[in-house]
């Protein structure tokens, strides 16, 4: 299962944050004061075991903190950094029983767990891991060893349950922010079409109407240059040369507004990726692409929009490079990121619904994987 955006900042660092921001988001932040109150609390356990229990606390304090310098992509790595967790706080627990606190390393890795697994997945560890610590208090002669699981199980569920709302919290803003992206593109090109709409009709005007009355003057000028009382005036000719000269400029202006109609593809599809913390997209659009069509200009959004989510949530991409290029009569689209595909390249319900989306436009959509195991979307459409 993916791990979430909001539990860990892996690859954050690798984007140029600060590793001290990393160390001290708010999730560690608890958890280290918990270590350290674990910590200090081991300065009465008079135990032989005492240097075991402090190589034990190093290594939960070290697989803690590594965790947040993996991949999402990394599960096996994840997996094995919270065994090792789940083991040095054990060891901690049987090797210094009498300072009580040790189980309280279990509460961070309940935590650690509802916001990496599904509930049934943490409900079974947690039990597991419980079972661990009574077996290991037992063999230590702790006298209350059911009540101290049972009070530690209460703080871990409690941790548990903050860690899910916190997760299904992070989950609502990350699809508030696709929705908000998806508004905000879909409005640009509303406005683009609004615009392209008024352009259109400002220029029937000017050719119906101006161009209309221009001739009709043109028309009589001439007549009148005709007539001998007035073809010798030089008022005449200025008149007809300015009427000749105003016609030809408006429809110039005319054929300059119904040339510049045409979608801002750009803006609407830089739109669509701002409000996404990744991937980055990094686009390329061809000068002579220039479209004035809203559907077509529809399906290449829904087009890209796929591309990145599916990016975002099964490669791991930190980038999306898509290119839109014209050929002859037909627009080339290429979208390709950095990341890697999970498995053989099956088409799910997102990439079902873009190659219907293409189909239903009159294009092909070609699917593919690289020599780096990343997704190639190939898109044929009539221009």
């Amino acid at each position: 299962m993916p791990l979430p955006e909001s539990f860990s900042v892996m690859g954050r660092v690798a984007a140029g944050q600060p590793v001290l921001r990393v160390l001290f988001q708010p999730l560690n932040l608890p958890a280290l004061l918990t270590w350290l109150a674990v910590a200090l609390s081991l300065n009465f356990e008079q135990s032989r075991g005492t240097p075991a229990v402090w190589l034990a606390m190093a290594g939960f304090a070290a697989a803690f903190l590594i965790g947040d310098f993996l991949r999402p992509a990394q599960h096996t790595a994840r997996a094995l950094l919270l065994a090792t967790q789940a083991v040095s706080a054990l060891v901690v627990a049987g090797l210094a029983p009498r300072a009580g606190t040790a189980p309280a390393l279990l509460v961070i890795l309940a935590a650690q767990l509802a916001m990496v697994y599904p509930a049934r997945w943490t409900v079974a560890a947690v039990l597991a891991i419980d079972l661990g610590l009574y077996l290991v208090l037992r063999a230590g002669e702790h006298r209350a060893a059911l009540i101290v699981v049972l009070i530690f199980a209460g703080f871990q569920s409690f941790a548990a349950l903050v860690a899910r709302y916190a997760r299904s919290a992070e989950d609502a803003r990350d699809q508030l922010a696709r929705v908000n992206a998806d508004l905000l593109a879909t409005r640009a090109l509303l406005a683009d079409s609004a615009r392209d709409a008024e352009r259109l009709r400002v220029a029937r005007e000017l050719h119906d109407v101006a161009g209309h009355k221009l001739t009709a003057m043109t028309l009589n000028l001439r007549a009148l240059a005709a007539d001998p009382d007035y073809a010798k005036r030089p008022e005449i000719a200025i008149a007809q040369r300015l009427s000749s000269e105003l016609l030809g400029d408006i429809r110039n202006v005319v054929q300059a507004m119904r040339d510049s109609r045409g979608l801002d593809l750009a803006t609407a599809l830089r739109a669509l990726a701002a409000p996404l913390p990744r991937p980055r997209l990094e686009l390329s659009i061809a000068e002579d692409v220039h479209l004035t069509d809203p559907a077509l200009a529809e399906t290449l959004l829904r087009l890209v929009q796929e591309a990145l989510t599916n990016s975002a949530r099964h490669a791991d991409a930190e980038r999306v490079q898509v290119a839109v290029v014209r050929d002859g009569r037909l627009l080339r689209v290429s979208v390709e990121d950095d990341g890697r595909l999970r498995g053989p390249l099956r088409e799910g319900n997102g990439l079902a619904g873009m190659r219907e989306r293409v189909a239903a436009a009159g294009g092909r959509l070609a699917l593919s994987s690289t020599v780096h195991g990343a997704l190639r979307i190939e898109a044929e459409l009539p221009a």
